[in-house]
């Protein structure tokens, strides 16, 4: 084991990497470049799945949006800001689950202690639609990655978790070499987010990359909310790209963007400033 620790090392993220993203043709029709399914928000937590909605309306065709009452009543507000997307009841997920090219499940879901009357069960609701639809590609943050039994994640998954959601997940430390051996032993995509994200695929590749260092990012980054426009990010990414690139190039996108913010207003931004910055990122580095 100390052989191997000392043999493993971590490529840094090379930008030239975004090349290989997927860009909307000129001749496209609306639908085509991604549909994506958001499962998420509570009573009491609003903001996080809106966050992860607006980032990725910008990016794909369609955004499926499902959330409490009273959040799908709050996107309606937001029509003058948003690009397509339409609220559908928590009582028909299923039936946009096969039309959704990928679907985000968890930002703004409770954990059990923080679950009010009418809020689904985070960890029924979410372990029930893993197992019922392996096959699809799947994005998993926020309350899901709290509660659920890291077994019953599909392969075809990216978990987002943040240091201490990944010890919660999987019963230890972050560390480098542990998240490589997490996405091995589950056979996922691990992106772990820090101050150095750390971005993990479950196999060797062939080209020798199996795992990625994100840098960048700033004080800016610790408001509440920017890990919800990252979740959102690789979701909308991963519509249209294979996992390992959807998860390391949102996670230099995000960095970059609030690297950018800082520029102009040092660490005094919002996540809405970080939606609004992103797209900008992505014109001048696509």
């Amino acid at each position: 084991m100390q052989n191997s620790k000392l043999q493993f090392k971590i490529q840094k993220f090379s930008p030239e990497d975004l090349k290989k993203l997927y860009i909307p043709p000129p001749d496209s029709h609306k639908g085509q470049n991604g549909k994506l399914l958001i499962v998420g928000g509570s009573h009491l937590f609003h903001g996080a799945s809106l966050w992860a909605l607006k980032v990725a309306s910008r990016i794909v065709d369609m955004v499926f949006y499902a959330s409490t009452r009273e959040n799908n009543e709050l996107t309606q507000k937001l029509k003058s800001e948003l690009y397509d997307f339409i609220a559908v009841s928590r009582g028909d997920i299923e039936s946009y689950i096969e039309e959704s090219d990928c679907v985000l499940i968890g930002p703004g879901l409770p954990r059990k202690e923080g679950q009010e009357v009418g809020d689904d069960d985070t960890k029924e609701l979410t372990e029930t639609l893993l197992k019922k639809y392996p096959h699809k590609k799947w994005v998993i943050d926020g309350g899901s990655l709290q509660v659920i039994d890291p077994s019953i994640i599909p392969h075809t998954a990216i978990v987002t978790p943040h240091q201490g959601e990944f010890q919660k997940l999987f019963g230890q430390e972050a560390t480098e070499q542990n998240v490589s051996a997490m996405a091995k032993k589950y056979g996922i995509v691990i992106l772990t987010k820090g101050q150095e994200d750390i971005v993990c695929l479950p196999f060797d590749s062939a080209q020798g990359e199996t795992c990625v260092q994100v840098s960048g990012g700033n004080a800016g980054m610790t408001k509440g909310g920017t890990g919800d426009v990252l979740a959102g990010l690789v979701a909308a990414l991963y519509c249209k790209n294979e996992a390992f690139l959807a998860a390391k190039a949102a996670s230099y996108i995000n960095k970059k963007a609030g690297d950018e913010l800082s520029k102009h207003v040092g660490p005094y931004y919002n996540a809405s400033d970080l939606c609004d910055e992103i797209p900008r990122v992505m014109k001048k580095f696509l």
